[in-house]
């Protein structure tokens, strides 16, 4: 297991459920991605944004948020079955900060992300 560590404190661990996987790094539209996001800080997370340029930022859904100290499961919606592997993410919590931005590929088997 590859672990990339970023300035932060926010644990995202990545474990990918594939049927298959595309050639050419797309989603493939019968796949479903999927990860775990731990929140380790003392601060609930608002929302967690995501980017595949760095600049247009959209976000998934996680309800009320994040609560500090616990963990929840997202999965990428079908929408972006035709975007590539590659994506920026970020968190944004409850006391206005947000988390460095950082590039990694959701297509890496149990990927394991440190904010």
């Amino acid at each position: 297991m590859k672990v990339h560590k970023f300035v932060g404190t926010l644990v995202v661990t990545a474990s990918l459920f594939v049927g298959m996987i595309s050639g050419n790094n797309a989603v493939a539209a019968e796949s479903e991605y999927s990860f775990s996001v731990r929140n380790n800080t003392r601060v609930n997370i608002t929302k967690l944004l995501v980017s595949e340029d760095g600049k247009d930022w959209g976000y998934f859904d996680i309800g009320s948020g994040i609560a500090a100290g616990s963990n929840i499961t997202l999965t990428w919606d079908s929408s972006t079955n035709d975007e590539g592997c590659d994506q920026y993410v970020k968190a944004a919590y409850a006391d206005g900060s947000e988390s460095e931005e950082a590039k990694f590929n959701f297509c890496e088997a149990d990927l394991e992300l440190e904010f």
